[in-house]
């Protein structure tokens, strides 16, 4: 008896572990790893990396996607962003890291529909095979990495969300991307590296 309850503790714990040792989504860069380029398709069909962006002085690259209304409440808020920082050597890249066949809203097509439709300034790239947003340790769309280019290569200064108001942009009052932007570029300490993504689980 003592035997067969000890087998079913063991068992217990084994489920217990496997529900809570964090798997490789939830890993990822942490600020001040250097981020490795990649290479994905772009809504016009070509591929796009890091690499291209010669004269960029960093990236805010964004995990988002068509179909989670967290993302589609960040839209404009991301377009916004390019628009300002794009023309001073801080361009945003938009990854969809969702499986279209898990969420067919976010396949290839309607990407490039939903580009069309709200004239991107930005490529919105394709995680095809699934192997970046991991690699990044993206957990939600959307979910923001701002790497700054340096001789060592792409260093990851903030990690999270865009600001801390998803549902009303007139009611945000802290903007972390653009606070840790505008710290990156002027050489001074960014004092908030880490916020919480809200956002919608990636499709896997």
């Amino acid at each position: 008896m003592k035997i067969i309850k000890l087998i079913c503790l063991m068992g217990l714990m084994s489920l217990f572990a496997a529900f809570t040792t964090p798997n490789s989504f939830n890993e990822g860069y942490q600020v001040g790893d250097k981020a490795s380029d990649f290479k994905l398709k772009n809504v016009d069909g070509k591929f796009v990396s890091l690499s291209d962006y010669a004269e960029a002085k960093g990236f805010l690259v964004i995990f988002t996607c068509n179909s989670c209304p967290y993302a589609n409440a960040y839209e404009d808020r991301i377009i916004e962003l390019d628009k300002k920082y794009q023309k001073i050597g801080v361009p945003v890249v938009a990854i969809n890291p969702n499986s279209p066949e898990v969420q067919p809203k976010d396949s290839f097509e309607n990407m490039q529909k939903r580009a069309k439709a709200k004239d991107y300034t930005f490529p919105y790239l394709l995680d095809e095979n699934q192997e970046v947003f991991p690699m990044y340790g993206a957990q939600r769309t959307p979910h923001c990495f701002l790497l700054e280019k340096t001789d060592g290569g792409y260093e990851v200064k903030y990690i999270g969300a865009i600001d801390d108001n998803y549902q009303d942009a007139e009611a945000v009052e802290v903007k972390y991307v653009e606070n840790a932007i505008d710290a990156m570029l002027s050489g001074n300490e960014i004092e908030i590296k880490n916020t919480k993504a809200i956002g919608c689980s990636i499709k896997v």
